[in-house]
């Protein structure tokens, strides 16, 4: 008798897939119909005019939102890509003094919210910011705020996208192949141009499109900088069509529409790049890259190093803790206090129920999320589902897609009047903030479930199934344990996103529900800049705190043993 992995494949494959679908394809699917049917979520079944799409070039502030998150998509994605590719080069090649900080800057910039590095730069560049009355710098205003600035501003804060692209296709190395193009002639400028890049082409398309796609459907940039000067992208143009009177559900769905279009057309000019050619390069005489210290001038890429992470993570990090600790002083300059801490908690501070709301629903989507993404995982990993392709898919999209514009989404899914009659009208409480947060944390936990399951032989399960075993008993005696640090770090990756997500929360938060972004990004908006540093301070500090804590507490007793 043969015995299959997965006994129940079909009906699991089919439950995840109708998950993914409610939860990620319907609000992307009723962001189109929106364009398609404009009254259609209410109560109007009329077919919608498309000349609405060709209004995008027509209305100024549609036309203008357009053209700016193209040209910060396409500015950032050409210089982020030159930078990171660049520094992973460096990084792989030689030994330098510093490299290690240069890893751990890395993925700081990755997990640190774009709006509180957007914020820092805000806090540092304003007309009276740190640049202007601590060093005099008056320059700094007029260089930053400016589209080439806040190009530059966005590469800075991108660029480990297209680093960490890069330097994972660095670990092998073909010596024999550089070799060759130098045995017959080449320069290394030559070299490099004709063999090495083209054969690193898929790390570098890969690398531009994640720089690109993470910074059109950037919400905390545009949201920060709105306070001292006018840059509107579609993601904040579809955040203000919400919050102006009456609603603009038309001009939020068109916008989306768009801003969902790009991201598509992204996404098919890195399959045609990798389409046209052959990258398999790897054979016996491949090894592994080692770091060399350069002959000469590691002192200088040392410096140079040291140099872009000041710049990268020492202004926005350092002005929001400047900011916190000072006030302008009644002679000028600045003195140090701490009335905006002392402000956090005083009566009436929103900023302890705010961050108790954040958590309470970043554990419940991390939770809710880890028990789809370990089906997910498990479905791809080892089912034999015949639309697990698709599963694959749709789990990546939620990665792609905006958070803005899922929240249109779900929007006009869950604010349906026949909802109500059945108790599922989430629209306005705090549920539904936990079925976007379940959105965005599937795609991170099922990439982290899955890579520590492919792990897991096949054989053990099997084993187990011929033993009478159930799929639930399979699950818990032996891919639990087998898996727990892995869970441990997906369930606390997701929620730490899940805490600071500003789009989705922004969207959605209920009325009287204010959660830690939203509070943040409010007293920036009215220009507080003290207390939002400080409330960044605080709160990110306990949330760090607590998932170290859980950590301590949840890892498996052999990852904290020590070897002997």
């Amino acid at each position: 008798m043969r015995f299959t992995i997965f006994a129940h494949g079909s009906r699991t494959g089919w439950l995840v897939l109708a998950l993914l679908v409610l939860l990620i394809m319907l609000p992307l699917a009723a962001v189109v119909l929106q364009v398609l049917l404009p009254g259609f979520f209410f109560g109007s079944r009329q077919i919608g005019d498309l000349s609405l799409l060709g209004e995008m070039f027509r209305r100024p502030l549609w036309y203008l939102s357009l053209k700016n998150t193209l040209v910060l998509g396409l500015g950032t994605t050409a210089i982020g890509t030159a930078i990171g590719a660049a520094l992973a080069t460096a990084r792989s090649r030689w030994s330098f003094p510093g490299a290690r900080l240069l890893d751990g800057a890395v993925w700081l910039l990755i997990v640190t919210p774009s709006f509180i590095l957007a914020q820092g730069w805000v806090m540092f560049a304003s007309s009276d910011g740190l640049a202007a009355s601590w060093f005099g710098w008056h320059w700094v205003h007029d260089a930053v705020f400016t589209p080439a600035g806040l190009i530059t501003v966005m590469s800075l804060s991108k660029f480990p996208f297209a680093y960490l692209a890069v330097y994972s296709a660095l670990e092998w190395k073909m010596d024999r192949l550089g070799e060759a193009g130098r045995l017959n002639g080449g320069s290394a400028w030559t070299v490099w141009r004709t063999i090495e890049a083209p054969l690193l082409l898929p790390a570098y398309c890969s690398g531009a499109l994640l720089v690109f796609m993470d910074t059109v459907g950037d919400f905390g940039l545009p949201a920060s900088i709105a306070a001292v000067f006018r840059f509107p992208t579609l993601p904040y143009s579809i955040y203000s069509a919400l919050y102006t009177s009456p609603i603009r559900f038309d001009m939020a769905g068109v916008l989306s529409f768009y801003l969902v279009v790009l991201i598509a057309l992204a996404m098919s000019v890195q399959f045609w790049a990798l389409r046209r050619a052959r990258f398999d390069f790897l054979g016996g005489r491949a090894t592994r890259a080692e770091a060399e210290r350069p002959h000469k001038g590691a002192w200088l890429l040392a410096g140079g190093n040291l140099i872009l992470l000041a710049i990268a993570v020492g202004i926005p990090l350092g002005a929001n803790l400047l900011t916190s600790i000072t006030r302008p002083g009644k002679s000028g300059g600045s003195a140090f206090t701490l009335d905006h801490y002392r402000e956090l908690f005083a009566d009436g501070g929103q900023l302890t129920d705010a961050l108790l709301h954040s958590l309470s629903i970043a554990a419940f989507a991390a939770i809710v999320g880890l028990f789809v993404g370990l089906l997910v995982a498990y479905v791809l990993t080892y089912s034999k589902f015949k639309l697990k392709r698709a599963i694959d898919v749709i789990s990546l999209v939620s990665l792609a897609v905006p958070g803005v514009v899922l929240g249109i989404g779900y929007i006009f899914i869950w604010n349906q009047a026949w909802l109500e009659r059945i108790g599922l009208l989430l629209y306005g409480k705090p549920a539904i903030l936990v079925l976007a947060g379940v959105a965005g944390a599937i795609p991170v936990i099922t990439r982290i479930v899955t890579g520590a399951m492919a792990k897991v032989p096949q054989g053990l399960l099997s084993a187990a199934q011929m033993q009478g075993a159930s799929f639930s008993r399979r699950v818990r005696t032996i891919l639990l344990p087998l898996l727990r640090g892995a869970l441990l770090s997906a369930a606390l990756a997701a929620f730490g996103a899940s805490v600071f997500d500003l789009a989705m929360t922004s969207i959605l938060f209920p009325p009287n529900f204010m959660t830690l972004p939203v509070v943040i990004n409010k007293a920036f908006e009215d220009l507080n800049f003290g207390y939002a540093a400080a409330a960044t301070l605080t709160g990110g500090t306990a949330v760090v705190g607590l998932i170290l804590i859980l950590e301590r507490l949840f890892k498996p007793k052999e990852a904290r043993r020590p070897s002997h």
